[in-house]
């Protein structure tokens, strides 16, 4: 027999279905709450990549997470029934000497080399590529849409919104991501505007993800990509602009420049921020719980989180301090 609600999610994104699937795996049957927009999870890439940045260092916690993610979404693909983890190499690319210098200085330190597969000839207009393992794409609307399907085929779906995420409330748990960080109700924040393109381009090689020159190039099959991505920190809306659009051309020409490609989507989302792209999971001071700022690495940290989280409000487990939002507040940082 089906256990009555306990647990409230606001929001359907990353953060609330992860939540939801681990609740459900313990035998819960939380309510999810959503009010149907497009939030930034929808619009995400679902890039994952283990060595990021200009400064070419390892995700933070990228082992245990990484591992944790590919086993979660394996396995809500065989209940779901739908195809939406997709691993794939990814190629590094340097524009020049002193970039590749601080690349290749680092590709046999213990804690990157492991992702290494080896060094490879660039593609044209670049002066190196070393080639990649760990990283893979989740398919983000694919995973929030079926997942959608499956809580309203089991009765757990609330359409609509909550009439107000009510932060006193023990069983309410806030997964409204930049939302919920405009809204204040977790303090300061550093939300982020990011906008990308869909392209179809069928005569580029599809095999591997592309990261360089500040941008990425992401495969998502029958010739088409995802290219992106612009950050603005001050304009704060999900409307997609000129300037992006014009910025991400740019990127997706240098990435994979042999020839035109055809624009078949633009879009624009705000990444829930609070601290360098790193989620906290925890106690609101009012007295429910929050899942918040999951940033760019969503689809990489939520899974993980998720059941740090689930354990914690089933079970009792502590959280650990490192995603602990109380301890995060207390420390000002």
């Amino acid at each position: 027999m089906s256990r009555s609600p306990r647990w409230r999610i606001a929001g359907q994104g990353l953060a609330g279905t992860c939540l939801a699937w681990q609740l459900i795996q313990r035998g819960e049957n939380p309510e999810i709450f959503t009010d149907g927009r497009d939030g930034s999870s929808r619009v995400a890439a679902g890039l994952v990549n283990p060595v990021t940045g200009k400064n070419f260092e390892p995700s933070w916690l990228i082992g245990p997470f990484l591992a944790e993610a590919a086993d979660f979404y394996q396995a809500m693909e065989g209940r779901i029934g739908v195809r939406f983890w997709h691993p794939l190499p990814l190629l590094r690319l340097a524009r020049d000497a002193r970039e590749w210098s601080r690349i290749d200085g680092k590709l046999c330190r213990d804690d990157i080399r492991r992702w290494v597969a080896g060094r490879v000839d660039p593609p044209g207009g670049w002066h190196a590529a070393v080639e990649l393992a760990g990283a893979a794409r989740l398919d983000t609307r694919v995973f929030l849409d079926a997942s959608r399907d499956a809580f309203a085929g089991g009765g757990q779906l609330r359409d609509g919104g909550m009439p107000g995420v009510m932060m006193d409330d023990p069983f309410t748990i806030a997964c409204d991501g930049a939302a919920g960080l405009l809204g204040g109700r977790l303090g300061a924040h550093r939300c982020a505007k990011g906008e990308i393109l869909t392209l179809h381009a069928p005569h580029w090689p599809q095999s591997h993800i592309r990261i360089g020159g500040g941008g990425w190039l992401v495969p998502i099959g029958n010739g088409s990509f995802k290219a992106g991505a612009t950050y603005e920190w001050n304009d704060l809306d999900t409307r997609p602009t000129a300037a992006g659009r014009a910025r991400v051309c740019e990127i997706a020409s240098a990435l994979c420049g042999d020839g035109a490609f055809t624009i078949t989507g633009h879009d624009a989302g705000i990444r829930p921020i609070l601290r360098r792209s790193r989620p906290l999971i925890g106690r609101h001071p009012a007295g429910g719980w929050i899942f918040n700022g999951l940033g760019s690495k969503g689809a990489l940290y939520a899974p993980g989180c998720a059941r740090r989280l689930a354990e914690s409000l089933t079970g009792g487990q502590p959280i650990e301090a490192d995603f602990d939002f109380p301890t995060f507040l207390n420390s000002g940082c």
